[in-house]
C-alpha cells in the first residue's frame, strides 16, 4: 500500500502550474521535496556545502525540464535520481582531487558559547544516537533518513530512490529500528544486517 504525501494535491497540475511559471506550485513542489533530496545527498555522507550544492542542481535541472516533463506524477523519482547522480560526480571528482569523503574537520571546529549542563546532556545523547545509526547497515540508514524527513516523502518516492519494493519498506523500517534500539540499549552489539 501506497504512503500518502506529504501534502495531497494533484501533482501532474502542480508541476504543469510550476512549468507555466506559477510561483505558488513551484513553492510547493520544492516545500514537497527538498527535504528529501537533502537526505539522499546527506546519506552520500557529503559535506554540507556540497549537499547544498547538489540539491540546488537538482532543482536547476527541474527547472530545465519542467517543460517537457511527460509523466510528472514520477517527479519524486527523478530528483531523487538527479540527486544520486550528482553525489556520485561529487565523489568521484573528491576522489580525483585526492580529498576526503567526510566533514570531520568542520565538526572539530569548537563552540565558544557559554556552556548549558541540559545543553550538554542533550548533545550527549544526540552523540550516542549518532553513533548507534551509524553502526546499523548502510541500507538501514539510508532508509532511515529518508523516513525521517520532514515532510516525510511517499512510499512511492522511497522505493524509488533506495530501489526496493514499496512493501518491504515498513517491515524493513520495522526491523532498522529495533536494530538500533538494541544498540542503544547499555551493551548493545551490533547485529546482523537485517536487510541483507
Amino acid at each position: 500500500m501506497s504512503h500518502p504525501g506529504p501534502r495531497d494535491g494533484d501533482l501532474t497540475v502542480l508541476v504543469k502550474s510550476a512549468g507555466a511559471g506559477d510561483q505558488d506550485a513551484w513553492d510547493e513542489l520544492v516545500g514537497r521535496y527538498t527535504n528529501l533530496l537533502w537526505s539522499v545527498a546527506r546519506g552520500y555522507r557529503l559535506e554540507q556545502g556540497e549537499a547544498a550544492d547538489v540539491v540546488q542542481v537538482a532543482w536547476l535541472r527541474l527547472v530545465e525540464h519542467l517543460p517537457r516533463v511527460r509523466d510528472p506524477e514520477r517527479i519524486g523519482g527523478w530528483l531523487v535520481t538527479t540527486v544520486r547522480r550528482e553525489c556520485l560526480q561529487v565523489i568521484n571528482a573528491r576522489r580525483r582531487r585526492g580529498l576526503p569523503v567526510d566533514d570531520k574537520v568542520l565538526a572539530a571546529i569548537p563552540d565558544h558559547g557559554a556552556p548549558i549542563d541540559s545543553e550538554l546532556l542533550a548533545r550527549e545523547e544526540l552523540a550516542d544516537m549518532w553513533r548507534a545509526f551509524e553502526s546499523v547497515p548502510p541500507r538501514c540508514q539510508r532508509l532511515l533518513r529518508m523516513l525521517m524527513a520532514d515532510p516525510a516523502p511517499s512510499y512511492q518516492d522511497v522505493a524509488v530512490a533506495l530501489d526496493m519494493p514499496v512493501g518491504s519498506i515498513g517491515p524493513t523500517r520495522a526491523r532498522c529500528l529495533g536494530h538500533l534500539r538494541t544498540l542503544l540499549e547499555p551493551g548493545g552489539q551490533p547485529l546482523e544486517a537485517p536487510d541483507e
